[in-house]
């Protein structure tokens, strides 16, 4: 009779997965979906963030605005006006520097590789206080374009790696860097980078 009755409440225990049509253990069922019922809500987006969420096309947007803007810089240069300004304004509009941490690593960088703050971005592009620097966005430059790459996009961040070229003013050839960008929206849904690493390619032995 006691036999009889284990067997009746292992039956009562023992449940069918819908989803598998496997057989578990009540408790072993409980223990397992547990976690998932806590993790859902993690990927449940609303309204706002699906709207905050950048896309392919963001990501080529910013890269053209930077562009416009290396090229902004070396026109103020040339026509004698406050291209530091223009810069400043430049690094202000794109980089996070006053909201986060940016990750920057400039192309012609050799004795100051890393510039973590806004003064030794705007050295880089201008010229500044660190003796290396001799104003790359001054350089000037005619044209700047955005090739080859890949971009892939995380909800509210982005990162894009490929080429982009340069052209000097008064010249046809084009000067090719390799890029690594990595942007996110600040707090009024605007387009900011918070990694920009670029280098020239490898030449060879």
């Amino acid at each position: 009779m006691r036999r009889t009755r284990d067997i009746i409440r292992r039956k009562k225990v023992r449940q069918k997965s819908a989803a598998s049509g496997r057989w578990f253990k009540a408790g072993a069922a409980a223990a397992i979906m547990a976690p998932l019922s806590v993790a859902a809500p993690a990927y449940a987006t609303t309204a706002a963030e699906q709207s905050a969420s950048i896309t392919e096309q963001d990501v080529l947007d910013a890269q053209r605005v930077w562009g416009e803007g290396i090229v902004r810089i070396g026109t103020a240069f040339q026509n004698g006006e406050d291209y530091n300004a223009v810069a400043s304004n430049m690094i202000r509009s794109l980089y996070a520097y006053d909201q986060l941490e940016v990750l920057f690593k400039p192309t012609l960088a050799a004795e100051k590789q890393f510039r973590p703050e806004f003064d030794g971005a705007l050295s880089y592009f201008v010229g500044g206080d660190i003796d290396e620097d001799s104003g790359f966005a001054i350089r000037p430059w005619s044209n700047v374009r955005f090739g080859e790459q890949q971009i892939i996009t995380l909800g509210d961040s982005a990162l894009a790696m490929g080429n982009y070229y340069f052209t000097p003013v008064g010249e046809t050839e084009e000067t090719k860097v390799e890029f690594s960008f990595g942007y996110v929206r600040d707090s009024e849904g605007l387009m900011r980078i918070v990694l920009h690493h670029s280098s020239l390619p490898y030449a060879g032995s």
